[in-house]
């Protein structure tokens, strides 16, 4: 199938298709005489298990890196444990982030008067951050 076609069975778009292609994180399609890109079965379950993995909030390199394990049967299973591990970190990480954001913008919001005054605490907080940087 080409690849109008792959997107369709798959799920991903082909520009994405097409970026995983050259990030290597799928291997790079067969060709027909005129040069088309050619997707098989096979295929198709990957890019489904690309999307399925970057809607866990995976990054390219650890999708990559699981799908050569995946397709790998000699693989060990320590391996995987250590690319979850990293992502249940990273994740972790991003949740006490966003925690820390929704605080701060919970504590401005509480502070704002809400009246007709031009004095706002959210606006100078954004703009006394924006000069620091």
């Amino acid at each position: 199938m080409n690849i109008g076609e792959a997107a369709k069975a798959s799920g991903v778009s082909p520009k994405m298709i097409r970026h995983y292609e050259q990030t290597g994180v799928i291997r790079s399609a067969g060709r027909t005489g005129s040069n088309y890109r050619v997707y098989g079965s096979t295929d198709i379950e990957i890019l489904r298990f690309v999307k399925q993995a970057r809607g866990f909030g995976f990054s390219i390199r650890q999708i990559a890196a699981m799908v050569e394990l995946w397709q790998n049967r000699s693989r060990l299973r320590v391996e995987v444990d250590s690319l979850i591990d990293e992502h249940l970190a990273e994740l972790d990480q991003r949740i006490r982030e966003m925690k820390a954001m929704k605080e701060t913008v919970e504590y401005l919001a509480s502070h704002c008067r809400g009246d007709s005054r031009p004095e706002c605490p959210i606006l100078d907080e954004l703009a006394e951050n924006r000069q620091k940087h």
